[in-house]
């Protein structure tokens, strides 16, 4: 067996590491031609796939590919021209690798953006030059401001059917940053773009030399990822617990036991002490492995097989985490959560949480209050409907390690699901365990007061 002395996981994923984005914005801001266009002039286009685009662009009666097609794969999307599903799309560049997602735009498939951006470093927000911030714009800027998604970024797209004008994008710019602020979004950069010509999306375009910025995909390559996860505390969701059985003839497997999972923060190095929740018992970590390589360290996000000293009992669903940071368990959790039901969701209401790799009973205690999208502020509500962003109470039927999505996005998130039919029924981020005081100002529209909706500064 390989002893690594070090992982290899940055490494392998180029100079600055893997990078996710999502893109989101209202319906045809020009999500998939942009993604297009960077997957065509990054060179990550099959020559038989541009092909086929080609083909099909001219039996349209256009004059050149129409790119939005190397991405929108479902019948329906390419019959009607618009975007219904996330679809992934996977490129790279010399110094970096993407894993890019493509939301849709619809009011209708929001659910979808919210799953999309969920796992974002960056969300590149479009906006049509021409009609600016819309009610959807302001949608997906919640969502991203209430995921945390690091990184945002606004491209104010079909620059070139305004004639490349600075004062239209001026204009578009200050309205995107004033909702931005509103919201909480700092650091948020705008780019000039035309995703159909390619002005300003993998290199800078000399139809615009007002703006001195860089290129969106200059911007990509160099805009850190998230490191929250991997400076935060170490935290490792149990998925599997692995007695290899075609190895127990030899005397060096016959005691072995690994816990597998991927680590959702931090890291962990052989010889650490750590916690098992719920239990609370302490051990070490006596071995690191990934598929048949050892190593001495593992970092957020990848898939290890971790060893312990004690013989502990340790199932699926249970969370190794440092032993010098212990996340309190609870059954009482304050949350924002973006409904996903086509059923409205009213206090009372019984569903499952489903926190890492383990799933509970829960039930809805209040619903204290919904986002007025054109406001910004909280409103009063009796129910949350489809596409609805709240704040509400939950109470578990067991404790659970959640911690407060603005300290751990992976500690704090969650899923409510149907226990009938299994259906997610919302994405949920957890504001505070009601057992404890919060470890930040609770600050923002779902709020009682304040004026930013992210709770601390966003990482």
């Amino acid at each position: 067996m390989t002893i690594l002395t070090a992982s290899p996981y940055a490494a392998e994923l180029g100079q600055h590491g893997l990078l996710r984005l999502a893109t989101a914005g209202s319906v045809d801001d020009g999500k998939s031609t942009l993604v297009g266009r960077l997957l065509h002039d990054t060179k990550s286009v099959l020559s038989d796939q541009l092909a086929a685009v080609e083909r099909v662009s001219r039996e349209r009666g256009l004059t050149a590919a129409d790119l939005a097609l190397l991405t929108d794969g479902l019948r329906a999307e390419r019959e009607q021209g618009i975007t219904i599903d996330v679809a992934y799309r996977y490129f790279a560049t010399a110094t970096r690798s993407f894993v890019l997602a493509d939301c849709p735009g619809h009011v209708q498939y929001t659910r979808n953006t919210v799953t999309g951006s969920s796992t974002a470093d960056v969300i590149v927000l479009l906006i049509d030059a021409r009609k600016g911030v819309l009610e959807q714009t302001r949608r997906h800027l919640a969502v991203a401001a209430l995921l945390r998604v690091p990184h945002v970024v606004f491209a104010v797209n079909k620059i070139d059917l305004v004639d490349f004008s600075e004062s239209v994008f001026r204009a578009v710019e200050s309205q995107l940053q004033t909702v931005a602020h509103d919201l909480g979004v700092t650091g948020a950069r705008a780019i000039p773009v035309s995703a159909l010509d390619g002005d300003n999306v993998a290199a800078r375009s000399s139809r615009t030399p007002w703006y001195a910025g860089p290129a969106l995909l200059e911007l990509l390559e160099t805009l850190p990822a998230s490191a929250e996860v991997v400076t935060g505390s170490f935290r490792l969701p149990v998925q599997l617990v692995l007695r290899p059985q075609a190895a127990a003839r030899e005397q060096a497997w016959r005691d072995y036991r690994g816990y597998a999972g991927q680590v959702a923060s931090g890291s962990v190095r052989v010889g650490d002490e750590v916690v098992v929740l719920p239990s609370g018992l302490r051990t070490s970590v006596t071995g690191i492995a990934v598929g048949e390589r050892r190593l001495d360290e593992a970092v957020a996000r990848q898939s290890v097989t971790v060893q312990l000293a004690d013989d502990l009992d340790v199932s699926r669903g249970d969370v190794i985490v440092s032993a010098h940071d212990v996340p309190a368990s609870t059954q009482d959790v304050a949350a924002f959560v973006c409904w996903l039901g086509e059923t409205p969701l009213r206090p009372g209401a019984r569903a499952l949480v489903k926190h890492g790799a383990r799933t509970v009973q829960a039930v809805v205690r209040t619903i204290e209050g919904r986002l007025d999208l054109d406001a910004l502020h909280s409103v009063p509500a009796e129910s949350l409907s489809l596409n609805d962003i709240g704040h509400v109470t939950l109470r578990l039927a067991q404790p659970l390690p959640i911690e407060a999505y603005a300290v751990s996005r992976p500690g704090g998130a969650f899923l409510l699901i149907d226990g009938h039919d299994g259906a997610t029924l919302a994405a949920g981020m957890a504001r505070r365990r009601s057992t404890v005081e919060e470890p930040r100002a609770v600050r923002g529209p779902l709020a009682a007061q304040g004026p930013v909706l992210a709770e601390g500064p966003r990482p």
